[in-house]
């Protein structure tokens, strides 16, 4: 069968439904892509959104990342202009809290190894090479700086992957409800809307965030996760002129494109209450975070947040992505993991590529979900 003629439909309007639905539209087939509420509601809507490789991984996924990251480079080139306001390589500057010199020495060590660009900065070259931050926050040990790191604001990113997706011929239908996979003799045949309505597929991909583990579950499939609730403030605008992303003790924070800052950490979300019908931070908790986020800018400005955002961060139970075919549901191929800012469009494009011609990616190989069987 041609590409032309094959349907597919795509499950989630996050960043990772999105890229795969464009590759699929592009090359000819025919896509539809259902998501339960807005686009980029879910974990694509409260991420740093960080692109990196920074942290000591393995081989393979290191690969990964670092070809993730390059797409945006990419993207940058073919997009320019406006494209430029929510996709920035400022580069990514870290530390560490005083007594924690050997974790940043061991950090530096392992990106040296293995060719990430990096250099080890005392606080008299910080205000000259990162401009934005405070020099009196870093401790005398020193920073990193990783000058080829960038950000992207992903509801940005959203937006255009859902119009290059329309103008190739696709369909984005957004606010279906809770959409469940359609599966008929043990195979993939499409996707089921809330209200009914059914959209017969050759192949199906799962992009739903945290909620893909539950929605295997019922089809009898495991995967193991551990995602932990996650906060992302959005704070009204600021007078900085930081364009890199920060990753130090007690907070992370990096520009975006309204002029105010994305900012989170990970204690946060000791204090997040379940409401019944959500879950929510109390104000104080907020105000904490965003004056560790002011302690470490120049002037130590005074934030104030616009939106705070709660909810789940997908993260498989071995940290690493799981991406492709099930072999226990034929037709249906999933993508879940914590880096889908970073692999959005490398993992769109590899799915995409996968889903219409049947022929696996050894780039994938070590991710697949089979891994778990």
């Amino acid at each position: 069968m041609s590409d032309g003629h094959r349907t597919f439909v795509v499950i989630g309007g996050g960043v990772l439904g999105l890229s795969t639905a464009r590759r699929l539209a592009a090359t000819g087939a025919r896509v539809t892509l259902l998501t339960e509420g807005p686009l980029a509601d879910g974990a694509s809507g409260r991420s740093l959104s960080w692109l990196n490789s920074a942290a000591i991984r393995d081989a393979g996924y290191h690969a990964l990342r670092m070809r993730g990251v390059d797409r945006y480079r990419d993207l940058l080139a073919e997009e320019g202009g406006a494209a430029g306001r929510w996709l920035v390589f400022g580069g990514g500057l870290t530390w560490r809290s005083p007594g924690q010199e050997a974790d940043l020495q061991a950090v530096l060590d392992h990106q040296r190894s293995v060719g990430y660009p990096v250099r080890r900065i005392g606080r008299d070259e910080v205000a000259r090479l990162v401009p934005g931050v405070e020099p009196a926050a870093v401790p005398e040990a020193g920073a990193l700086l990783n000058p080829d790191e960038g950000w992207v604001d992903l509801p940005s990113l959203a937006g255009l992957l859902a119009r290059q997706v329309v103008a190739a011929g696709g369909e984005v239908r957004t606010g279906c409800g809770p959409v469940r996979v359609d599966v008929r003799e043990g195979r993939a045949t499409g996707a089921v809307t809330a209200d009914g309505q059914r959209f017969a597929a050759d192949g199906v991909l799962l992009a739903t965030g945290a909620a893909v583990p539950g929605a295997l579950a019922e089809l009898g499939v495991r995967i193991p996760e551990r995602s932990p609730l996650a906060v992302l403030v959005r704070t009204e605008p600021v007078d900085t002129p930081l364009r890199a992303v920060l990753n130090v003790p007690g907070v992370s924070l990096r520009p975006a494109p309204d002029g105010g800052l994305a900012v989170d950490a990970d204690w946060p979300t000791e204090h997040v209450r379940d409401t019944g019908s959500g879950h929510e931070v109390a104000d104080d908790v907020v105000a904490d975070l965003l004056d560790r986020a002011g302690a470490v800018l120049a002037g130590r400005p005074a934030l104030t947040a616009r939106r705070v955002h709660v909810g789940p961060k997908p993260v498989p139970g071995d940290g690493r992505p799981v991406l492709g075919e099930l072999a226990a549901v034929p037709g249906l191929t999933v993508a879940f993991t914590h880096s889908g800012a970073t692999l959005a469009l490398v993992v769109g494009e590899l799915l995409g590529d996968e889903m219409r011609t049947g022929n696996r990616s050894e780039l994938l190989a070590s991710f697949r979900p089979e891994r778990f069987s």
